[in-house]
């Protein structure tokens, strides 16, 4: 198992924890994506599976005072990001043999519904939903597919705020609840396993009280 980040020391003691190799990276640089799957290749032979998890957020800001370079940032990791991994994803499992594999592309509630304020970091991840769907059916000549797990609110450093209290769509802050990550990390094992005759296209884990089914 191979993880990338750019956070190095947060990689290699992760990678010590899991017994994983540490090769940090930087989605959003092209050459560092490249230098990556170059070294997959030299070192592992082939590839059967990729988890696209990195994301970016900008300030919380409406469409008329997000600057553009906020949104480029943004645009920057969630989707140029994504692209990048897949895209090199793709050419190396089209061309190991046997052909073959599987990307999974962390979407997000916000692939459906955004929250207030959020306009870049819902673009991206409704742009996800496309880059999954055009994915899935390019691959299918190569037996190569996509998944998108959509994710609300598990429990990390990221969402310690939500339990204090997140603005919501009618102007109030409120509390909303967590759920481990662990349940994430087994949705996506899950969907990893698969044979490649079968697919989970789209899977929603989510906080079971949050307010996602009739937000807004």
């Amino acid at each position: 198992m191979v993880l990338a980040a750019r956070q190095k020391p947060a990689l290699e003691a992760l990678a010590q924890e899991t017994g994983g190799v540490a090769l940090p990276c930087d989605v959003s640089d092209e050459s560092s994506v490249a230098a990556l799957f170059a070294q997959i290749e030299a070192r592992f032979g082939r590839l059967d599976a990729v988890f696209n998890n990195a994301g970016a957020f900008a300030a919380a800001s409406d469409p008329g005072d997000l600057s553009f370079a906020q949104w480029r940032k943004v645009m920057a990791v969630n989707l140029d990001g994504a692209f990048l991994v897949a895209s090199h994803a793709f050419a190396m499992m089209k061309r190991q043999n046997p052909q073959g594999g599987r990307i999974i592309n962390n979407g997000s509630i916000s692939a459906y519904v955004p929250r207030p304020n959020s306009v870049a970091y819902t673009a991206s991840k409704h742009a996800i939903t496309g880059l999954t769907k055009s994915i899935a059916l390019d691959g299918r000549a190569h037996n190569i597919t996509a998944s998108q797990i959509d994710i609300g609110n598990a429990a990390t450093d990221m969402t310690q705020a939500m339990q204090a209290g997140a603005p919501q769509a009618d102007g109030s802050v409120r509390p909303e609840p967590v759920m481990d990550a662990a349940h994430v990390a087994q949705a996506v094992l899950q969907m990893a396993q698969l044979p490649l005759e079968a697919n989970v296209l789209f899977q929603t884990i989510m906080a079971t009280g949050m307010p996602y089914v009739g937000r807004g």
